[in-house]
């Protein structure tokens, strides 16, 4: 399962949890402007908008879990497995048939807002394509965004719907119209301390703080994960310093991180149990293009500039990611 999410404040800022139980090997990957990107079913972008993001890269193409462009405009996508339903190529002949790994290219490469998105949007068909026989189509819906809005996309038995995405966070399983109904179970939470309105005349004193967030959602279902991140996210203040934001974006994001063990899939070969965890969480600066990460293991915070690379190149450019743990002790005595 993901989670995704947007943070406003003097800079603009998106990105993701990618959590699952294996890891591809997945690199912060840039694809500059003149980078050929064959697309199954449509003409080939052979000049595109520059982009950066964390790729899978197989056969010189990347499989994008989520990236930015060049003008900002940002897209992730998370798992949707038994509602994603994706379709034959042409089967509506008046619809662009896009496969669900290009899907992101296709988007990045040729839209600078979520406004220009929304009219490919409405056109799209997901196709049933698979990029090589041993790796079938991952069912997912996506969100897109850019320093204005928000909106989901998602395929399913009702064919393609645009949700326009008012909390700025994202994570998987119901549809997208259940969270936004979901989350009005919570209209009572509050980052204030609570107010007696169970029995005003009775003179209560709150015994905690923090306990106006009494309900949110702890467990690491897809469901409470987007009631815990929103509450988070919508709360959360902003910075005057990019480090300071920065680091509040990986904050909201650790709300509702996976830890091994506290999601347990079976068990392997040797009977170890097989955990869905946090592999990465990006957060990439929607206006400098700039793309941090954190790793499982190593928490310090990396990051990739977009424009300090040839936008104008023809070649992927790609950066293996700082998995070990980077623990220093600094204490000076002796």
């Amino acid at each position: 399962m993901c989670t995704a999410a947007t943070f406003y404040a003097k800079d603009h800022y998106f990105g993701r949890n990618l959590d699952l139980e294996y890891s591809y090997h997945e690199s912060v990957t840039i694809t500059p402007r003149n980078k050929p990107l064959p697309m199954r079913h449509m003409p080939d972008l052979t000049r595109h908008y520059a982009m950066i993001g964390m790729a899978y890269v197989l056969d010189d193409f990347p499989l994008y879990y989520d990236a930015t462009n060049e003008y900002g405009l940002s897209m992730a996508g998370l798992n949707f497995p038994g509602n994603a339903v994706y379709v034959p190529a042409g089967q509506d002949p008046a619809k662009d048939s896009v496969a669900s790994f290009e899907f992101i290219s296709w988007i990045l490469g040729q839209c600078r807002s979520v406004e220009e998105a929304r009219v490919l949007l409405k056109r799209i068909q997901i196709t049933d394509t698979a990029f090589r026989t041993e790796l079938p189509p991952s069912p997912l819906h996506w969100m897109i965004a850019d320093q204005k809005e928000s909106v989901v996309f998602e395929q399913t038995s009702r064919g393609g719907n645009i949700y326009d995405n008012p909390y700025g966070v994202m994570t998987n399983n119901p549809t997208f119209d259940y969270h936004l109904l979901h989350i009005q179970d919570y209209l009572g939470a509050s980052a204030e301390e609570p107010v007696n309105r169970f029995a005003a005349n009775v003179p209560v004193h709150y015994y905690s703080r923090g306990m106006g967030g009494i309900g949110i959602p702890g467990d690491l279902s897809s469901a409470s994960r987007f009631v815990k991140v929103a509450f988070t996210r919508m709360n959360s203040i902003a910075g005057e310093s990019e480090a300071e934001n920065v680091s509040q974006f990986f904050k909201i994001l650790g709300s509702v991180e996976q830890q091994k063990g506290c999601c347990r899939l079976g068990t392997d070969d040797d009977g170890k149990p097989i955990c869905e965890y946090t592999i990465y969480s990006s957060c990439c600066n929607m206006d400098q293009g700039i793309y941090y990460y954190t790793t499982y293991n190593n928490s310090r915070i990396t990051g990739v500039d977009l424009h300090q690379e040839d936008l104008d190149g023809d070649q992927l450019i790609t950066y293996e990611l700082e998995k070990d743990p980077d623990i220093r002790i600094v204490n000076k005595h002796k």
